[in-house]
């Protein structure tokens, strides 16, 4: 009796020293809402408030129309500023917000260079080139609990090895700025899909000691034509396809390509939006608009 009573507390102790060993006490648990919260802010974020996140892609950027075979019309550079600022509720306790601007360069497919002026193999028609530059694209609030008290769940969350997968989908589907006061009768609603595919280093994401992480990300974009390349109802479609990561080192670590253009043309990008900014956020279509509607004004 002895004996099964000191292999039982062998058995006891040697469960609860594996259950509180390094490797699993320096690790967050993304089943446990606080750390769930912790983690999705490490994926999105810098190391605080006062340094920034960069986000980096490059890819290619396709027109698909109707009895055609694709095209490649651009090549793409891109980035993504940000900052996540600390947020409080009543109810939902402590968590965080995101603020950001970003910039997307269309370049030509075969020189590279920032492209002025496009002719649209399309129509045959001239235009300007207007590269996506949105100030803000802010995010909601994010807490541990919901408003409902859903406690939070990274349901697409995959460990794999050394990594962990995080895929997220955004279908958008809005009445479209551009236009009028009829379109659920008529039509023209905004509609498209984002697709955002991270892949973190599980020592970096979920390692406590770690201030942040610096994913990889993939992000494909299935979109209506923009706006200034004057289609019309030409039926088709956009697909962008980019590949890019976190950087490090932050806006120094951009190509050139983006450095130079940003600070000659787009300078407020250089850093994130102020902790407070609260303006609605920006598309390309609501960009498109303003710049249209100034053009009349001067």
């Amino acid at each position: 009796m002895k004996t099964i009573r000191s292999l039982l507390m062998s058995t006891s102790m040697m469960a609860a020293a594996v259950a509180a060993s390094p490797g699993t006490a320096q690790m967050l648990d993304p089943n446990k809402p606080e750390e769930a919260l912790e983690i999705s802010k490490r994926l999105q974020c810098g190391v605080s408030e006062d340094k920034p996140a960069v986000y980096h892609w490059s890819g290619n950027i396709y027109g698909r129309s109707p009895g055609q075979p694709d095209k490649l019309l651009f090549k793409g550079e891109g980035m993504n500023i940000r900052r996540c600022v600390e947020v409080s509720d009543p109810k939902q306790g402590k968590g965080w917000r995101m603020v950001s601007r970003e910039v997307m360069l269309m370049l030509d497919p075969v020189t590279g260079e920032v492209l002025r002026e496009w002719t649209n193999p399309y129509t045959g028609q001239k235009v300007s080139v207007m590269h996506i530059h949105n100030d803000p694209v802010n995010g909601r609030p994010n807490y541990a609990t919901s408003a409902d008290g859903k406690p939070l769940r990274l349901t697409s969350l995959r460990e794999e090895g050394p990594f962990v997968f995080m895929p997220f989908e955004a279908p958008l589907f809005y009445t479209n700025p551009l236009q009028g006061d009829y379109q659920k009768y008529v039509g023209g609603s905004y509609h498209a899909m984002e697709i955002f595919d991270f892949v973190a280093l599980k020592s970096e994401l979920f390692g406590r000691k770690s201030p942040t992480a610096y994913p990889a990300v993939s992000w494909v974009r299935v979109s209506q034509w923009a706006p200034w390349m004057e289609m019309a109802d030409r039926p088709g479609q956009m697909v962008f396809n980019a590949m890019g990561r976190k950087l490090p080192g932050g806006f120094e670590e951009l190509p050139e390509v983006l450095k130079k253009e940003i600070r000659a043309n787009y300078p407020i990008y250089e850093d994130a939006p102020p902790r407070d900014d609260n303006r609605p956020n920006e598309t390309t279509w609501s960009k498109f608009k303003l710049l249209m509607e100034q053009k009349k004004t001067k």
